[in-house]
């Protein structure tokens, strides 16, 4: 093979990969948006479908870690009061595993608790992408960790022992 042709091969190679990981990186921008979207909706039957069976979902609390039965329980009365969330994407960063079946993903959101960061992991099943785990913690300002250590500390004494 000449040089001519391996840079060929290997330009074309690139522009393949490239293109693919473009499309497949839409297509799991549009898949958590549409996730984000069906809370905001209280569309429980979207949201928990884009879910893998062995989702975890982390809270803000220290206390919420659940595996998706368990957050459908949490979450079920607020979905069906019409009123669950709505986090609205800022910016979103997406990954791939080398052999293409895994994808991660970080984001920032405006929420009600103000910007909010979520990260996430998402796996290619038979039946396509599905998110299996999503970390969701509110983002503190530097300038007001002072304030916000004030809190917690007010928070520890106030706790029961």
């Amino acid at each position: 093979m000449t040089k001519k042709s391996r840079y060929l091969l290997l330009t074309l190679s690139f522009l393949v990969f490239s293109s693919l990981s473009t499309a497949q990186t839409d297509q799991l921008n549009h898949l958590i948006d549409k996730w984000h979207k069906a809370a905001a909706d209280a569309d429980a039957v979207t949201f928990f479908g884009l879910m893998s069976d062995d989702c975890i979902y982390i809270g803000t609390d220290a206390s919420e870690r659940w595996v998706k039965r368990e957050f459908y329980q949490f979450a079920k009365p607020y979905f069906d009061k019409g009123e669950a969330w709505e986090f609205d994407p800022i910016e979103r960063n997406m990954y791939f595993s080398e052999n293409g079946k895994f994808a991660w993903f970080e984001e920032l959101l405006d929420t009600w608790m103000g910007v909010c960061r979520g990260s996430g992991v998402l796996k290619k099943a038979s039946e396509g992408w599905k998110i299996c785990h999503y970390h969701l913690s509110i983002t503190v300002p530097n300038e007001k960790i002072d304030e916000y250590l004030e809190l917690i500390e007010v928070e520890k004494q106030e706790r029961p022992k």
